[in-house]
């Protein structure tokens, strides 16, 4: 017998709620742990996360919190879809020069977070992708937080299948012939 489990709830969090001990409240917070987890903004994890954020922020969209796993990043209430990936020319580690811009792009299994469900067949479920180029190219004034250092390349799924088939990744030079509309962040909406 297969067991399914209903999703946990979820709610927004403030930082002040204290990590405990069956209610004992212990020296620190959820706040500490952010900080302490989230501060490095120009690791690839949560440069990515930093970039749906602001995909959803332009969009109006402002759901409770972030919807982990699920087989796509954005559902609109109109319906539209929408895959966010991100790359950028500097990450937090020491680099000997800028990192090649990328993009995965790899059609996959995809899993309903409400259901628990995988997709029986690999595709790109969103309708439309969304790259986002953290493209500031001077590493002491990188800043992933000024909406002004990034450019947002936005495609429709439809081109990438038929243009770039089962392919897993794609390189900004390879992305630009495909003819995305480049946007800044006033113009995603």
């Amino acid at each position: 017998m297969t067991m399914h489990f209903p999703r946990l709830p979820q709610m927004r969090r403030t930082g002040d709620e204290p990590f405990h001990a069956d209610g004992s409240a212990l020296p620190f917070d959820l706040l500490s742990f952010w900080q302490w987890y989230a501060s490095d903004l120009a690791g690839n994890a949560l440069r990515g996360c930093i970039a749906e954020y602001l995909v959803l922020q332009a969009l109006g969209v402002n759901p409770a919190v972030r919807q982990e796993w699920d087989a796509v990043d954005i559902k609109l209430t109109s319906g539209l879809t929408v895959e966010v990936k991100s790359s950028a020319y500097h990450q937090s580690w020491a680099q000997k020069m800028e990192s090649p811009i990328g993009f995965s792009i790899a059609p996959a299994l995809g899993w309903d977070a409400t259901t628990g469900e995988n997709a029986l067949k690999s595709i790109r479920p969103a309708k439309v992708y969304v790259f986002c180029l953290l493209g500031h190219h001077e590493r002491e004034t990188l800043d992933p937080l000024n909406v002004s250092q990034w450019t947002f390349y936005v495609l429709a799924t439809r081109i990438l299948d038929d243009k770039a088939g089962s392919q897993k990744k794609i390189n900004l030079a390879s992305l630009l012939r495909l003819n995305p509309e480049a946007v800044d962040y006033t113009g995603l909406k």
